[in-house]
């Protein structure tokens, strides 16, 4: 049975799916391999848009298994501190494979995301929980620490110092409603209109340009880092001057003036690069 699973159920859309539901798609290093290798294939296809992100069952990720973790390949001769540097490895890049994708990721997350699982969702560009969604922090309820896979950095981010010393530092269980009333989500539904719900948003979103997606994806995520405002407006501006060198605005114009949905090509203006003619 594969332990992740890819599907394209409507256009330019890609559902990966954590396929261990009968340990609540716990990360075993067989599942975070499978789970990379997936992510990758996804980010060179092309035709995919937008991504979404979700588990099978009745959990999105209960973080790591610690009955059943597994072993990573190729440890011979290696000695037990190098084994588990390169075993953090495995787990932690995830996130930046997600940071990396050029397609927005769209987290749906339904029951636990527990520790590594709930950073998973954080890597995601947007987070729509189900009602049945709990997010911890477990690592400090392990005897281990809570920051791990970027949660330190992510967290604070996302719902502010307060709200993610409070996560990371107590290991106590946020429910739906608090995620949402914290900003950790931007919806939630009920399990059952979970994930069509969000395929339909994927679907609205890919009639835009996806190299408008991609492109905001990476200034959302690059203006997280950036120092100054003067500089995130000078990225900016960049972007949108990178896109306002494709057809898709006059398409828009054109579009709204006949009453029509655009249908955006990202092909060069025409109008930019014919020389003038001369009288």
């Amino acid at each position: 049975m594969n332990l992740v699973t890819v599907e394209k159920p409507q256009a330019h859309t890609s559902v990966v799916t954590l396929n261990r539901p009968e340990r609540l798609n716990a990360m075993s290093i067989e599942l975070v391999i499978e789970l990379d290798e997936a992510l990758q294939a996804v980010a060179d296809d092309n035709d995919t848009y937008v991504v979404v992100l979700t588990g099978a069952g009745r959990g999105f990720c209960s973080g790591l298994d610690l009955k059943d973790y597994g072993i990573i390949p190729n440890i011979d001769g290696l000695s037990v501190g190098r084994i588990a540097q390169r075993s953090m490895r495995y787990y932690s890049r995830l996130i930046l494979t997600l940071r990396r994708m050029p397609q927005p990721v769209l987290a749906a997350i339904n029951g636990v995301a527990y520790g590594g699982g709930m950073c998973l969702s954080l890597a995601a560009e947007l987070r729509i929980a189900g009602e049945s969604a709990e997010f911890n922090a477990t690592g400090i309820v392990n005897g281990l620490t809570s920051t791990e896979l970027g949660a330190s950095w992510l967290l604070p981010r996302l719902v502010g110092a307060a709200h993610s010393s409070d996560m990371l530092l107590t290991g106590r269980k946020i429910d739906a409603a608090e995620a949402l009333r914290m900003g950790l989500v931007s919806r939630v539904l009920p399990d059952a209109e979970l994930v069509p719900e969000v395929l339909a948003l994927a679907a609205r979103m890919c009639e835009f340009s996806p190299y408008g997606l991609a492109m905001t994806k990476d200034i959302i995520w690059v203006n997280l880092e950036n120092p100054s405002l003067e500089a995130a407006i000078e990225i900016e501006d960049r972007n949108q001057l990178m896109l306002g060198f494709t057809e898709n605005l006059p398409e828009a114009i054109r579009a709204f003036d006949r009453k029509r949905k655009p249908v955006y090509t990202d092909e060069p203006r025409k109008d930019l690069f014919t020389p003038p003619t001369s009288e």
